[in-house]
């Protein structure tokens, strides 16, 4: 049995895109911060594997799935906006340059756990201030690290380029977590 322990429909939709059996269980409450000292490239993973630790795998063929997402721009960890005040500050940070998305993801079965995290490259154009007001008035994308979703009318017309996974970026790695399910003959 996968479980994913995320209720992000995002999540959700993208691991049935691998054509799994699984369930959605959410322990919730379990706190995501993470100590300032940590290098922002380790973010991601350092929360996709604290929020693992409440999880006990019963089964001997279980595999529970955590995530996490960060998008980090000079040097910023951006997580959810607080409100659409941040988010357009956030979206006004992007705008123009080159950032990085990380998505952490936390494999733990009742034997082992296997972390990682997937790192892509996402280039915004110059964004105006109205369209950055657009979109957050009407996709209110307060549950999105940094702000956006790729798959949303801002990706649409403000992504100018992307190197890597581009479902890293709506976040989750499905590539890796396939390979590293077919690793353990599971999927």
């Amino acid at each position: 049995m996968i479980i994913l322990a995320s209720n992000s429909p995002r999540r959700k939709e993208l691991l049935q895109g691998l054509g799994l059996d699984f369930k959605v269980l959410v322990i919730k409450g379990i706190d995501e911060s993470y100590p300032s000292t940590l290098a922002a490239k380790d973010v991601a993973e350092y929360i996709a594997t604290k929020k693992a630790v409440p999880y006990k795998v019963e089964g001997t063929d279980d595999v529970v799935i955590t995530a996490d997402t960060v998008v980090v721009c000079d040097g910023e960890v951006m997580g959810k906006p607080t409100d659409a005040q941040d988010a357009c500050r956030m979206l006004h940070k992007l705008s123009g340059k080159t950032h990085q998305v990380y998505t952490g993801v936390c494999l733990k079965s009742k034997t082992e756990e296997k972390c990682f995290s997937v790192c892509t490259d996402v280039t915004f154009k110059q964004l105006s201030d109205e369209e950055i007001n657009h979109y957050v008035e009407t996709c209110k994308p307060m549950d999105k690290a940094g702000a956006y979703g790729i798959q949303e009318w801002i990706g649409y017309v403000g992504i100018t380029g992307i190197k890597g996974s581009y479902y890293n970026v709506m976040g989750l790695p499905v590539q890796r977590i396939y390979e590293e399910l077919r690793k353990r003959n599971i999927g």
